[in-house]
């Protein structure tokens, strides 16, 4: 069985777990849904998935967005001003969106999973999500800066500082 059919498998699985059928049509929206990095709006996922499967519906797309939230396997990203996304990757991460184009790109950062592993030792707190989205212009829609790794560096060290500020005034409260 190779990596897609076991993935289609606990797609299945879960689905009927929860009582729904397990129709192509759903098995599709799962994983176009569970297997994209770029954040899909629920129009996209629906797009992609009627040009294999015409008669699926919107609805279905949402519903089974759904399902997926409810299951912890995506999380809804919403921001002003436009359609709510869709993430897969729910390990702590920190989202890159660019303010020109909407892309969305996953920055996949030992500081993220340390906010979060701090902050629940620190305050007793068990997270079960989090979300951190840094705003600025990608590289592709002309970024004036270039960031260096020495840069890279510096605002690491300045988050990690900023991010254990808060955690002692928190701990002192």
């Amino acid at each position: 069985m190779n990596d897609l059919q076991k993935s289609d498998a606990a797609v299945i699985e879960a689905l009927r777990k929860k009582g729904y059928k397990a129709t192509p049509q759903r098995i599709a929206i799962c994983r176009f849904a569970l297997q994209n990095r770029d954040h899909p709006t629920a129009q996209r996922i629906y797009d992609e998935v009627k040009k294999v499967h015409p008669t699926v519906s919107l609805a279905t797309v949402y519903k089974t967005i759904q399902v997926l939230e409810e299951l912890d396997l995506i999380q809804e990203l919403n921001f002003p001003q436009s359609q709510a996304r869709f993430d897969s990757y729910m390990r702590p991460h920190i989202n890159l969106v660019c303010l020109r184009c909407g892309n969305i790109r996953d920055l996949d950062d030992l500081t993220a999973r340390e906010v979060v592993e701090r902050v629940a030792i620190t305050t007793k707190f068990v997270a079960t999500g989090q979300r951190l989205d840094i705003y600025g212009v990608c590289q592709k829609c002309g970024s004036s800066e270039l960031i260096t790794p020495s840069m890279n560096k510096k605002h690491r060290a300045e988050f990690s500082a900023l991010v254990g500020s808060c955690l002692r005034k928190t701990k002192a409260r």
